[in-house]
C-alpha cells in the first residue's frame, strides 16, 4: 500500500529535541516501511526520517493566506507526483481543503484540542473517505460533537529504543520531562520535591519571553541549584533514556487538558511509574495505583512520592508493550486504511 504522510511544516521529521507529533510521524513511517508498505513524506526541509518519497514544504513558519496556500498546492503537487492510496495527514485541515470531495481516501489525525465549523465542512465534504483520528478518547470525543467518522488511536513509543530498568537507585531522583511551562505543572514538581526531600531533575525548553519567559524568570529559576532541584535543559533521545530509566518516577503534574502527553508513555516504557493530575487523557495513560498516581494537589503529589515504591516497574513495562508500543499501535492505522480502500 502507497501511504503519503504530513507533517506539520514547523520542524523536522523526526525532530532534533521537542516534538512529539514529528517524533510519531517518523516512528509510524518507519514501522509502515518495516511493514511492506511503500512510504511517502510532506515535512519540513530538514527532515530526514527515511521514506520511499520526500517532499517538503515551501512555508516553514506560514502565518498568512498567501503562505498556507503555497502549502496546499505543495501537498497537492506531491499527490500527483507520488500516487498515494491514502493521505494521512498529520498537519493543517486546511492543506487536504482541495483533496475533500475526491474519493480517494484521507485520515486527519490530531493531536492536539479540536472541533468546530470547518471540522464540521471537512466531515461534510470528505464523506465516507474521510476518518478522522484523536491521539486519545478525549481528543476524538472533542470532534465527534461536530460530526465525521472518529476513531481514537493512541499515541506510540519505540520500546526497543525505551529499555526496561527493573530497579533504580536508593536516592534515585524525581524527573520532570516537558516544556517548563504552567500548564506542565513544573512549580508543582519543585514544590513536591521540595517538600519530600527528594532530587528532581529538570528537562526540557523553556520560554525567554512573554509569559512563560516570567514563569521561568519568577517561579523556577530561583528554586535551581538548592534543595536537590537540578535543571538539565533540553535533551535529545539518548539523554531522555537514560533520565527516564534512572528516575524514581516521572512526575508532570499537568495543569490543562493534556492531549495525550507522550512523554508519559515514555516512561513507562523504561519501567519508571509516572506522578500526574487526572487531567484530559492522562487517565488514559496511566491508570492510577497500576502504573503510577494521579494527583489532584500537592499533599496528594507527596504521598505519591512516598508510596512510589509500591509500584511494580515491570508492570509499567507491561502496560507501555501492551498499549503503547508501535507493534500494539500500527496495526491500528493498518486497519484503517484498509477499511477506507474498501469502502471506496
Amino acid at each position: 500500500m502507497k501511504i503519503l504522510l504530513t507533517a506539520d511544516p514547523f520542524l523536522p521529521v523526526p525532530p532534533t529535541h521537542y516534538g512529539g507529533v514529528e517524533r510519531i510521524v517518523a516512528g509510524l513511517a518507519a514501522n509502515l516501511r518495516r511493514r511492506g508498505h511503500v512510504v511517502g513524506l510532506l515535512a519540513h526541509r530538514q527532515s530526514s526520517a527515511d521514506t520511499d518519497y520526500r517532499a517538503f514544504w515551501p512555508e516553514a513558519a506560514p502565518a498568512s493566506i498567501p503562505s498556507h496556500l503555497r502549502n496546499t498546492r505543495a501537498l497537492g503537487r506531491a499527490v500527483g507526483d507520488f500516487r498515494p492510496a491514502v493521505v494521512h495527514s498529520y498537519s493543517r485541515l486546511l492543506y487536504l481543503a482541495p483533496h475533500l470531495p475526491r474519493q480517494m481516501p484521507k485520515i486527519m489525525s490530531y493531536q492536539r484540542p479540536t472541533g468546530g465549523r470547518q471540522t464540521r465542512i471537512a466531515a461534510l465534504l470528505g464523506g465516507k473517505s474521510l476518518v478522522f483520528t484523536g491521539c486519545s478518547e478525549f481528543i476524538s470525543a472533542m470532534g465527534r460533537r461536530y460530526g465525521g467518522l472518529w476513531r481514537a488511536i493512541p499515541n506510540f513509543v519505540d520500546t526497543g529504543f525505551y529499555r526496561f530498568s527493573a530497579r533504580v537507585a536508593a536516592d534515585a531522583p524525581l524527573v520532570f520531562l516537558s516544556r517548563i511551562e504552567a500548564i506542565k505543572g513544573a512549580h508543582i514538581a519543585i514544590e513536591t520535591a521540595k517538600r519530600t526531600g527528594r532530587r528532581l531533575l529538570l528537562a526540557g525548553p523553556h520560554g525567554e519571553t512573554g509569559a512563560d519567559g516570567e514563569y521561568w524568570t519568577a517561579r523556577i529559576k530561583p528554586q535551581l541549584g538548592k534543595n536537590g532541584i537540578e535543571y538539565v535543559g533540553p535533551v535529545d533521545d539518548q539523554t531522555k533514556l537514560g533520565l527516564l530509566g534512572s528516575a524514581a518516577a516521572l512526575i508532570v503534574p499537568v495543569q490543562w487538558n493534556e492531549p495525550f502527553g507522550i512523554v508519559f508513555a515514555e516512561a513507562l516504557a523504561c519501567g519508571t511509574p509516572v506522578i500526574a493530575c487526572p487531567r484530559g487523557a492522562v487517565p488514559e495513560i496511566v491508570r492510577d495505583g497500576r502504573d503510577g498516581f494521579l494527583v489532584e494537589d500537592i499533599e496528594a503529589a507527596c504521598r505519591a512520592v512516598l508510596d512510589i515504591d509500591r509500584i511494580d516497574r515491570r508492570l509499567c513495562r507491561l502496560r507501555a508493550e501492551q498499549s503503547f508500543s508501535a507493534e500494539a499501535v500500527v496495526p491500528l492505522y493498518e486497519s484503517l486504511y484498509a477499511s477506507l480502500l474498501d469502502g471506496r
